[in-house]
């Protein structure tokens, strides 16, 4: 028996599914063969859930999400430190969620919720760990690994077996290449890969085709220059960047990334002699 159901005669499950009694299904939603929904969870309109996933409690996903078949969403965090407390995870709309992908609930160290927004690609066996935070749009690739607390603002590109350190900020419309590992903050705009991982250019094909103008690219490779080709320190190079371009919204957006940059930011590969440069 589910106790809070809306649009009940929408709602599809399968027999062999197991639904909480607190459980709130939205109308559309479908519950796939041996698929487990737990306690206090939420599950908006219209979202599909396939066979053998497994949805713990107190996690809400949105409307029109896809989730393929043996995912986990809202298993306790892999934290020594955690006890069991009422922690969460919140989902937007509009998400695919492919096979094996894992999505643990946040500790009490923080805002107690592990969030991931609206419009996402999670491919598969992808990991997201507790307390991390992802915005809208993101693309995370094959076997891409999040520790716990890591944040990705929207637009950015994860490559396939990349993996993140805990508590490192990933910065919009950038690209992680694959394999990568990543320990420090990674600027929005802009291209990395290695171990660890280092700066390539700008993500120049990447915002072109997010719509971005001839003369906004213009203004973001100024941005980029002030920053990482001035031989001054970060702190000073993110002032003077504020300076040269006022008013810029993407300075702005470089000036604040650079502000609240706690592990540090990951800086430009050191070039061969001779060697081309994507910026030229």
């Amino acid at each position: 028996m589910i106790k809070s159901v809306k649009g009940l005669n929408e709602v599809k499950i399968d027999p062999t599914a197991l639904v909480h009694p607190t459980a709130e299904l939205d109308s559309g939603v479908r519950i796939g063969p041996f698929s487990v929904i737990g306690e206090d969870v939420r599950i908006g309109k219209n979202t599909a859930i396939d066979s053998h996933v497994v949805i713990d409690k107190w996690t809400a996903i949105g409307a029109n999400c896809s989730i393929f078949q043996f995912v986990s969403i809202g298993a306790a965090p892999q934290d020594v430190g955690y006890k069991g407390e009422k922690t969460e995870v919140i989902i937007g709309d509009n998400n695919i969620i492919r096979e094996f992908v894992t999505i643990h609930r946040a500790t009490t160290k923080g805002s107690k919720k592990t969030v991931c927004g609206s419009g996402n690609l999670l491919m598969n066996y992808v990991h997201i760990a507790h307390d991390c935070s992802l915005g809208d749009n993101i693309i995370m690739a094959n076997s891409a690994t999040l520790a716990g607390h890591v944040s990705i603002d929207d637009h950015a590109i994860i490559g396939g077996l990349v993996a993140i350190h805990q508590h490192v900020r990933i910065g919009a419309y950038c690209i992680i290449g694959g394999a990568s590992a990543v320990s420090k903050d990674i600027p929005p705009y802009v291209m990395a890969v290695g171990n660890r991982a280092t700066l390539y250019g700008l993500n120049k094909v990447g915002l072109k085709r997010k719509g971005f103008t001839n003369d906004e690219l213009e203004e973001i490779k100024k941005c980029y220059q002030i920053i990482f080709r001035s031989a001054r320190p970060l702190s000073d190079a993110s002032e003077a960047l504020m300076r040269e371009l006022p008013g810029s919204k993407h300075a702005k957006r470089f000036f604040e990334f650079i502000k609240n940059s706690k592990r540090g930011m990951a800086r430009e590969r050191l070039k061969r002699k001779g060697a081309g440069n994507e910026e030229d």
